[in-house]
């Protein structure tokens, strides 16, 4: 089992750097790639990802996709007045096929998978998007891996017992901090050799807000799964399962990263 999830796991960050190093219609492809896939599996867990009202919610990705790729955000919120419209009318006129949970869960499921995974692309294209989109994934599995050794070696007391039994809030202290310090010798690393000119503290306390936050996407994750009896959203990703078990924290860290990056870095 570590060995098929390291693999998959340096799989992962190969096909990682190549799709958001590259940007462009190649992240922003990737990307709704991605987030069609998750879409999937948070369908498959109320039964409705091969159902016309799942139908419904894959074509508002579609649409929302295409309103961020011309560069009109501000039609998103007639795409989500629209979207909600024809969601109840599949509920009402399909009655009662559907259930009033699956029909919330698709339209939650619109900005939960793609929209925050679509903050993604829209930080890789700030100005200095080439490295500050780098932030998304090094507070959240940043966090993470800090957090695991952390509870490891002092975790004494739970953080959620019920959600996630393993977890400590010491653990998710040195997280946190464990990402901040992550942000600094990430900033002092690109002024050094990567020609940057970057405020360490900046990327200290975007790391540190990221990681707090990816904790919450984390156990958000994990409490649809427990309501649901499940173990994991898919099997995508040997050894990692599908692309929202993988991409739990990173759903949450994105948008904070790309607002606080414009924010605190002066990216506007």
């Amino acid at each position: 089992m570590f060995k098929t999830r390291l693999l998959s796991g340096i799989v992962l960050v190969i096909v990682l750097i190549a799709t958001v190093g590259l940007g462009g219609y190649v992240l922003f492809t990737v990307l709704g790639i991605i987030s069609l896939i998750g879409l999937s599996e948070l369908y498959k867990v109320v039964d409705v990802h091969n159902k016309v009202l799942g139908v419904t919610g894959y074509i508002a990705a579609l649409a929302y996709y295409a309103v961020l790729f011309f560069g009109h955000m501000e039609y998103v919120t007639m795409l989500a007045i629209l979207f909600l419209v024809l969601t109840m009318a599949v509920y009402v006129f399909a009655f009662p096929n559907f259930r009033a949970e699956q029909v919330m869960t698709v339209f939650f499921g619109l900005f939960y998978v793609a929209v925050m995974l679509s903050y993604i692309y829209q930080t890789r294209n700030l100005p200095d998007g080439g490295i500050v989109v780098w932030l998304i994934f090094l507070s959240s599995w940043g966090c993470d891996t800090c957090a695991y050794c952390v509870g490891v070696l002092i975790g004494k007391h739970k953080m959620a017992p019920k959600l996630s039994p393993k977890k400590s809030v010491e653990g998710g202290i040195g997280g946190v901090a464990g990402a901040a310090l992550l942000g600094v010798l990430f900033a002092l690393a690109m002024n050094h050799w990567g020609g940057a000119d970057v405020n360490p503290l900046h990327y200290a306390v975007i790391c540190g807000a990221g990681g707090m936050i990816s904790q919450v996407g984390d156990l958000a994750a994990s409490a649809v799964k427990r309501n649901h009896d499940i173990k994991d959203y898919g099997t995508l990703i040997p050894g990692h399962g599908g692309i929202l078990d993988r991409f739990d924290s990173v759903i949450f860290t994105a948008p904070v990263i790309y607002y606080l990056a414009i924010l605190l870095a002066g990216n506007i």
